[in-house]
């Protein structure tokens, strides 16, 4: 069993899902204009996503339905498509259980044996927002806050993806104490890793903490300074991200001179690589 799906289908014992729009694909008659139907355009999931992603592009009416006939049909790109559209409400209305059901899919028929590396990116985002669904769960749903199930799908897209949301997510439940014991060391290895990749929250975030100290965590004021520099200096949603300018402007109004100066050159290294 491909060990994505082995992940998968161990949190999913016992979980019975809502009934699937791809039920629609199935081949079963129905009183609809057939005329219009997916089903019968496309010669196979390939082409539907071709002529879904094409149509999106170009406002065609039929581009949601072919990129459903994709996804029923396997296609991994449609299937990740339509779980950010139902998630963000775009394009169709907001459902977070049609999401988390094609992010499910992704993670499933996922073989880290026999990786198709042109989907990794898809599949890392997809154990990501599953691990979102698994923290927060979904309200009125059998998808319920499942903690350590929202640490392992991190975990794994971390390591074995490497994948900078992933990181910071772990970094945030080792810091939480959510799903594991809290353990500012490991917070601050995976805020490390990701912040090297430019993820600016997880720069925000461990500026913070090595310019404040925490249990565990010798202050690194300077060091702290050029992460919440580099976090600062990002394309920030300034409502959003308020936090964000907020911790560097104190952080800059209690640091010193030296330590100010000691943040340029650490931050000049840090752009030279």
């Amino acid at each position: 069993m491909p060990r994505g799906r082995e992940i998968l289908l161990s949190y999913l014992v016992g979980m019975t899902f809502l009934s699937s729009p791809l039920l629609a694909f199935d081949g079963a008659s129905s009183n609809a204009d057939d005329s219009k139907k997916p089903l019968q355009i496309f010669k196979d999931p390939r082409s539907a996503l071709r002529a879904g992603l094409a149509g999106a592009r170009s406002g065609d009416e039929h581009w949601i339905d072919a990129l459903k006939y994709a996804a029923a049909g396997g296609e991994s790109l449609a299937q990740w498509k339509l779980g950010k559209m139902y998630a963000s409400g775009d394009g169709v209305p907001h459902d977070d259980v049609k999401a988390y059901e094609y992010f499910s899919q992704i993670v499933a028929s996922y073989d880290d044996e026999s990786p198709n590396w042109r989907i990794m990116p898809l599949v890392a985002n997809a154990y990501v927002a599953l691990g979102i669904y698994y923290l927060n769960g979904i309200t009125n749903t059998k998808i319920k806050p499942d903690p350590r199930h929202a640490m392992a799908m991190f975990q794994y897209a971390a390591i074995n993806f490497g994948d900078s949301n992933a990181q910071y997510n772990l970094a945030r439940l080792y810091l939480d104490g959510a799903g594991t014991s809290k353990d500012s060391r490991q917070a601050v290895r995976w805020l490390s890793l990701a912040a090297d990749k430019n993820h600016y929250y997880a720069q925000a975030l461990l500026g913070q903490i090595l310019f404040t100290g925490k249990e565990g965590i010798q202050p690194q004021r300077a060091r702290g300074l050029m992460w919440l520099t580099l976090a600062r200096e990002a394309q920030l949603d300034t409502h959003k991200d308020s936090w964000i300018i907020d911790l560097y402007d104190k952080a800059m109004a209690s640091a010193s001179a030296d330590e100010r100066q000691e943040a340029l050159a650490y931050l000049e290294n840090f752009l030279k690589k």
